[in-house]
Protein backbone atom coordinates (compact mmCIF):
# COMPACT_ATOMS: atom_id res chain seq x y z
CA UNK A 1 0.00 0.00 0.00
CA UNK A 2 2.84 2.39 0.89
CA UNK A 3 4.59 1.59 -2.40
CA UNK A 4 1.42 2.41 -4.37
CA UNK A 5 0.96 5.70 -2.49
CA UNK A 6 4.61 6.60 -3.09
CA UNK A 7 4.31 5.80 -6.81
CA UNK A 8 1.16 7.93 -7.09
CA UNK A 9 2.91 10.78 -5.28
CA UNK A 10 5.99 10.48 -7.52
CA UNK A 11 3.81 10.43 -10.63
CA UNK A 12 1.99 13.56 -9.49
CA UNK A 13 5.32 15.32 -8.94
CA UNK A 14 6.51 14.27 -12.38
CA UNK A 15 3.30 15.68 -13.89
CA UNK A 16 3.80 18.95 -12.02
CA UNK A 17 7.42 19.18 -13.12
CA UNK A 18 6.37 18.62 -16.72
CA UNK A 19 3.83 21.47 -16.46
CA UNK A 20 5.27 24.48 -18.18
CA UNK A 21 4.29 28.07 -18.78
CA UNK A 22 5.81 29.49 -21.95
CA UNK A 23 5.20 32.63 -23.94
CA UNK A 24 4.46 31.70 -27.54
CA UNK A 25 4.00 35.21 -28.94
CA UNK A 26 5.91 37.43 -29.28
CA UNK A 27 8.78 35.13 -30.14
CA UNK A 28 12.20 35.43 -31.73
CA UNK A 29 11.83 36.80 -35.24
CA UNK A 30 8.48 38.47 -34.53
CA UNK A 31 7.79 42.01 -33.43
CA UNK A 32 5.24 44.37 -32.01
CA UNK A 33 4.26 47.75 -33.43
CA UNK A 34 4.54 50.76 -31.10
CA UNK A 35 1.31 52.45 -30.01
CA UNK A 36 -0.76 49.62 -31.55
CA UNK A 37 -2.80 46.69 -30.30
CA UNK A 38 -0.44 43.69 -30.08
CA UNK A 39 -1.09 40.07 -29.12
CA UNK A 40 0.55 38.21 -26.27
CA UNK A 41 -0.10 34.46 -26.03
CA UNK A 42 1.09 31.68 -23.74
CA UNK A 43 0.73 27.95 -23.09
CA UNK A 44 -2.20 28.21 -20.69
CA UNK A 45 -3.12 24.51 -20.67
CA UNK A 46 0.32 23.41 -19.46
CA UNK A 47 0.66 25.99 -16.69
CA UNK A 48 0.42 25.31 -12.95
CA UNK A 49 -0.24 29.04 -12.28
CA UNK A 50 -3.76 30.46 -11.96
CA UNK A 51 -2.69 34.05 -12.64
CA UNK A 52 0.34 36.26 -13.09
CA UNK A 53 1.53 39.81 -13.67
CA UNK A 54 2.53 40.74 -17.23
CA UNK A 55 5.57 43.02 -17.39
CA UNK A 56 7.91 44.42 -20.04
CA UNK A 57 11.68 44.65 -19.75
CA UNK A 58 14.54 45.63 -22.03
CA UNK A 59 18.27 44.96 -21.92
CA UNK A 60 18.88 48.58 -23.00
CA UNK A 61 18.16 50.99 -20.10
CA UNK A 62 17.87 53.94 -22.49
CA UNK A 63 14.79 52.27 -24.03
CA UNK A 64 13.28 51.05 -20.74
CA UNK A 65 15.12 51.82 -17.49
CA UNK A 66 13.53 48.96 -15.52
CA UNK A 67 10.86 46.30 -15.61
CA UNK A 68 7.42 47.85 -16.05
CA UNK A 69 4.11 46.13 -15.28
CA UNK A 70 1.69 46.17 -18.21
CA UNK A 71 -1.18 44.17 -16.65
CA UNK A 72 -1.17 43.71 -12.84
CA UNK A 73 -3.14 40.45 -12.76
CA UNK A 74 -3.97 38.30 -15.77
CA UNK A 75 -5.85 35.00 -15.54
CA UNK A 76 -3.93 32.09 -17.04
CA UNK A 77 -7.02 30.48 -18.63
CA UNK A 78 -7.33 33.39 -21.10
CA UNK A 79 -4.38 31.94 -23.14
CA UNK A 80 -3.84 35.27 -24.92
CA UNK A 81 -4.26 38.97 -24.35
CA UNK A 82 -4.50 41.90 -26.69
CA UNK A 83 -2.16 44.52 -25.29
CA UNK A 84 -3.77 47.87 -26.08
CA UNK A 85 -2.08 50.80 -27.77
CA UNK A 86 -1.85 52.56 -24.38
CA UNK A 87 -0.22 49.50 -22.79
CA UNK A 88 2.29 49.09 -25.64
CA UNK A 89 3.44 52.71 -25.78
CA UNK A 90 7.16 51.86 -25.89
CA UNK A 91 10.00 53.34 -27.92
CA UNK A 92 10.87 51.40 -31.06
CA UNK A 93 13.94 49.22 -30.57
CA UNK A 94 15.25 45.72 -29.93
CA UNK A 95 15.90 43.73 -26.76
CA UNK A 96 12.35 43.77 -25.34
CA UNK A 97 11.04 40.83 -23.31
CA UNK A 98 7.67 40.01 -21.78
CA UNK A 99 7.78 38.57 -18.25
CA UNK A 100 5.01 36.60 -16.54
CA UNK A 101 5.58 36.71 -12.80
CA UNK A 102 4.05 36.12 -9.41
CA UNK A 103 1.57 38.96 -8.69
CA UNK A 104 2.76 39.09 -5.06
CA UNK A 105 6.49 38.83 -5.78
CA UNK A 106 7.63 40.24 -9.13
CA UNK A 107 11.12 38.75 -8.70
CA UNK A 108 9.57 35.27 -9.09
CA UNK A 109 9.38 35.08 -12.88
CA UNK A 110 7.30 32.17 -14.18
CA UNK A 111 8.16 32.69 -17.87
CA UNK A 112 9.84 35.16 -20.17
CA UNK A 113 9.62 35.67 -23.90
CA UNK A 114 12.45 35.59 -26.36
CA UNK A 115 13.85 39.03 -27.12
CA UNK A 116 11.75 40.82 -29.71
CA UNK A 117 11.62 44.15 -31.47
CA UNK A 118 9.12 46.98 -31.25
CA UNK A 119 8.83 48.68 -34.63
CA UNK A 120 7.65 52.27 -35.18
CA UNK A 121 3.97 53.14 -35.45
CA UNK A 122 2.75 52.46 -39.01
CA UNK A 123 4.97 49.41 -39.54
CA UNK A 124 3.35 46.21 -40.78
CA UNK A 125 2.64 43.42 -38.34
CA UNK A 126 4.48 40.10 -38.70
CA UNK A 127 2.67 37.30 -40.57
CA UNK A 128 0.71 35.00 -38.27
CA UNK A 129 -0.49 31.43 -38.55
CA UNK A 130 -4.20 30.93 -38.09
CA UNK A 131 -6.15 27.99 -36.73
CA UNK A 132 -6.45 26.52 -40.24
CA UNK A 133 -2.68 26.74 -40.81
CA UNK A 134 -2.87 29.58 -43.36
CA UNK A 135 -0.78 32.70 -42.97
CA UNK A 136 -2.49 36.05 -42.57
CA UNK A 137 -0.90 39.46 -42.96
CA UNK A 138 -2.32 42.94 -42.63
CA UNK A 139 -6.07 43.07 -42.14
CA UNK A 140 -8.79 40.89 -43.56
CA UNK A 141 -10.25 37.49 -43.00
CA UNK A 142 -8.17 34.84 -41.28
CA UNK A 143 -8.38 31.56 -43.19
CA UNK A 144 -9.55 28.62 -41.16
CA UNK A 145 -11.15 30.68 -38.41
CA UNK A 146 -14.46 32.36 -37.85
CA UNK A 147 -12.96 35.73 -36.90
CA UNK A 148 -10.89 38.28 -38.72
CA UNK A 149 -7.24 38.98 -38.22
CA UNK A 150 -5.97 42.42 -37.40
CA UNK A 151 -2.54 41.38 -38.66
CA UNK A 152 -1.10 40.39 -35.31
CA UNK A 153 -3.15 37.29 -34.58
CA UNK A 154 -5.56 38.71 -32.00
CA UNK A 155 -8.71 37.32 -33.61
CA UNK A 156 -7.21 33.98 -34.53
CA UNK A 157 -6.00 33.45 -30.95
CA UNK A 158 -9.45 34.23 -29.56
CA UNK A 159 -11.09 31.95 -32.13
CA UNK A 160 -8.80 29.08 -31.16
CA UNK A 161 -9.53 29.79 -27.49
CA UNK A 162 -13.28 29.69 -28.15
CA UNK A 163 -12.99 26.39 -29.99
CA UNK A 164 -11.07 24.90 -27.07
CA UNK A 165 -13.65 26.23 -24.61
CA UNK A 166 -16.52 24.74 -26.60
CA UNK A 167 -14.63 21.45 -26.90
CA UNK A 168 -13.90 21.40 -23.18
CA UNK A 169 -17.54 22.16 -22.35
CA UNK A 170 -18.65 19.30 -24.61
CA UNK A 171 -16.14 16.97 -22.95
CA UNK A 172 -17.33 17.96 -19.48
CA UNK A 173 -20.97 17.47 -20.48
CA UNK A 174 -20.05 14.04 -21.85
CA UNK A 175 -18.36 13.06 -18.55
CA UNK A 176 -21.44 14.08 -16.55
Amino acid sequence: MVAITFLAFAASLAGFAAADLRITSPSAGSWWVAKSANTLSWTCHDSPFANFTISMSNSNPSLLPGTQAIIPIEQNFDCSKTVTDQQSDYQPGTGYRILLSNPLNSTEVYAQSDEFEIKPLGSSFPPTSTAGGATATGSGSAAGSSGTSNGNGAASMKTVGLGVSVGMAAGIAYLM
